[in-house]
């Protein structure tokens, strides 16, 4: 999977993007409404995280303008119970330099590909209440609300609502067995 549009490049995440993975999602971690996480990640946290999504085949993807990371998103399983199966979660992350330029909507344009790809039924969102640039992209690429949780979240001290929003990526009437 490798697109290009506007000078930007969609491809698989390799081993040597985690740094720029990195480097933005800390950035996310000191946002309010991004990121649930008490401090940043360390390297050694974003290596074994992108190991543990390569080794089990969850794409992880980077949008790539004039050679730099400048986004990534990933999907993973919803849950690990095999009734979820057929349910991913994604997450998208632009740098604050390059946001509202269309990067996001092809990250998540391509996982949602990849969610084809792999017979998934549907796909999960979690985001900050308050996060509505993120609400929007994502309602934008065909997720719905699907419910609100309440306080379920903490950041910087204070209570999160989260906002679960839902994509279906086919109308099978049952699930292949």
């Amino acid at each position: 999977m490798v697109a290009v549009s506007e000078g930007v490049t969609i491809r698989p995440a390799r081993r040597e993007d985690v740094q720029a993975i990195l480097v933005i999602y800390n950035a996310a971690v000191q946002e309010p409404a991004s990121a649930y996480e008490d401090a940043p990640h360390t390297l050694s946290q974003r290596e074994m995280w992108f190991d543990h999504f390569s080794n089990r085949d969850f794409p992880i993807v980077v949008a790539e303008l004039d050679d730099i990371v400048v986004g990534w998103g990933s999907l993973g399983p919803h849950q690990e119970r095999t009734g979820f199966r057929f349910t991913g979660s994604v997450a998208v992350y632009v740098d604050k330099m390059y946001r509202r330029r269309g990067f996001g909507g092809q990250l998540l344009e391509a996982l949602l590909e990849a969610g084809r790809q792999r017979k998934l039924h549907a796909v999960l969102a979690v985001i900050d209440s308050q996060n509505g640039p993120s609400l929007e992209l994502h309602q934008e690429h065909g997720f719905t609300q699907a419910g609100v949780l309440r306080e379920a979240g903490c950041k910087f001290g204070e209570w999160r609502d989260v906002i679960y929003l839902l994509c279906h990526l086919d109308d099978r009437p049952a699930p292949e067995v």
